[in-house]
């Protein structure tokens, strides 16, 4: 009697192959008979957020926009950034096939945490890419102290 290996994974990938079938059919025949309407995504631009010790930097990936299609609003400890993307206007939605951007409102809201110079906010926007500088107070900065021997 021969004793046979089992070896989970290949189940796992025998699930995969069929799933992946599956959806080949699907998209096959998507193609000639389905059209994804075309403001049908909601989206919400990625974000990316650093922070060292004097500043707080986000940077969002807005490709395809306007500079006066975003709208940057700073509360007392929120940050929002807003706008919308829209579909060129001189294409017609029911010419799109397929429609894998996002287009539409977004509305995105940051808090900040530590206190911020609102007068020295600064914002960019370069090849698509927004950058918000929030220069941190004062009052949030590492002090050194010094140590004095004796009283």
């Amino acid at each position: 009697m021969d004793v046979a290996r089992w070896n989970p994974f290949d189940e796992l990938r025998a699930i995969q192959d069929d799933m992946n079938r599956l959806f080949e059919q699907r998209s096959g025949s998507a193609r000639q008979t389905h059209r994804e309407p075309a403001n049908s995504r909601v989206w919400a631009p990625v974000v990316d957020i650093l922070e060292d010790q004097n500043e707080i930097l986000l940077r969002a990936e807005l490709p395809g926009m306007k500079q006066e299609e975003i709208q940057i609003e700073l509360t007392a400890d929120t940050l929002t950034v807003s706008g919308e993307r829209r579909l060129p206007s001189d294409d017609r939605k029911d010419a799109y096939i397929r429609l894998e951007r996002a287009y539409g409102r977004f509305h995105r809201s940051f808090t900040i945490g530590v206190p911020i110079k609102a007068d020295d906010v600064r914002a960019s926007y370069v090849d698509g890419i927004l950058e918000i500088r929030l220069p941190k107070s004062e009052d949030t900065k590492p002090k050194k102290i010094e140590v004095r021997v004796g009283a």
